[in-house]
């Protein structure tokens, strides 16, 4: 307890700026008063969930009705829009696909800063540009609030079992505060820095992983082609230097692992959309940046050739199917 007063003296020192840093950090102190969470789709879902497990009542909206109707049967109390959220809960998480859905849900007609309590805590978990995640914090910050961002990766399946990573940017001062209920729903709670440089975290992170599932996926085709078993190819990229997490834990050809999209038709997972506007990101601020980003530019221009030909709301891993597609078209092409 004395450590804590002893930072809550710290923090009331901080307190020039237009947030009341004593009165969030006091938050850290109220354990399990009730949490809010915008955005139940197929990573918020589960991660609403293990608040739930972790004894957090869970206030929650999403603008898909039905998406609510589980995480209702568990327990949670669902509202109709982020505002409600916002008037019954002062720390609140969100998890959305795109810039333009953070800006509305935080700055709409009835988003979360229309009624929210001064010192409250807003953790944005959705992958955006981290310009956008500047303006929301600047925002929040008008209303004596604070916002971080902590976007995640790992997956469904991470979210699931309660072993995502998150990459937290924000006042170092409102981290632990964070990652007290991160930790409900993550292995691995990082801070990067300030506001931002979570988003910044997670899309060099995304370009890597997209550049490694078409590695992953050229490579396994190939290897089928010549003859090999696709479970022994596995196998064997995976005791040998090629490993990466695309080929062990995620693997992209249907029938080589259990419990991954590829064995459910693509299913489920990360949509090949959502990477492509994350590869969009990363293309972004190179560009901004001036930084050389080869493979990226050909991973986004893959995906987003996959979206226009109805790969779009499939698993990122449905690459190897467009790439073995590719191939059958060429085939017939040079049949003809």
């Amino acid at each position: 307890m004395a450590a804590v007063l002893r930072g809550s003296r710290f923090l009331v020192g901080r307190c020039s700026k237009h947030v009341d840093f004593a009165f969030v950090s006091a938050r850290s102190m109220a354990s399990k008063t009730p949490v809010g969470f915008v955005g139940l789709g197929n990573m918020g879902n589960p991660m609403a969930k293990n608040l739930l497990n972790h004894g957090y009542p869970v206030i929650a909206t999403d603008v898909f009705p039905e998406s609510c109707k589980e995480l209702q049967e568990l327990g949670a109390q669902i509202v109709d829009n982020p505002g409600e959220v916002a008037d019954k809960a002062d720390r609140i998480i969100t998890m959305l696909p795109s810039s333009p859905n953070v800006i509305d849900v935080y700055t709409g007609p009835n988003g979360i800063l229309k009624k929210v309590k001064k010192g409250s805590l807003l953790i944005d978990s959705s992958t955006i540009d981290p310009s956008v995640s500047k303006e929301m914090a600047a925002a929040a910050e008008k209303m004596g609030a604070v916002f971080m961002d902590a976007p995640v990766s790992g997956g469904v399946g991470a979210a699931s079992s309660g072993k995502l990573t998150f990459m937290v940017g924000g006042a170092e001062v409102e981290f632990t505060a964070a990652k007290e209920l991160l930790t409900c729903m993550g292995a691995n709670v990082v801070y990067c820095g300030q506001v931002g440089t979570g988003q910044a975290a997670k899309i060099c992170n995304n370009m890597l992983l997209a550049i490694g599932m078409i590695g992953t996926s050229e490579t396994m085709n190939l290897g089928i082609r010549l003859g090999l078993d696709p479970k022994l190819l596995a196998k064997i990229l995976n005791m040998s230097s090629g490993r990466c997490w695309s080929s062990d834990t995620y693997n992209p050809v249907p029938g080589v692992m259990e419990g991954v999209p590829s064995g459910n038709n693509y299913q489920g997972g990360f949509g090949t959309q959502l990477m492509a506007k994350d590869l969009g990101l990363a293309q972004n601020t190179a560009t901004n940046t001036k930084t050389p980003v080869p493979l990226g530019s050909l991973a986004h221009q893959m995906y987003r050739m996959m979206c226009a030909r109805g790969y779009a709301n499939k698993d990122f891993s449905s690459v190897f199917q467009f790439l073995r597609e590719e191939e059958e078209e060429e085939g017939q092409g040079q049949g003809q």
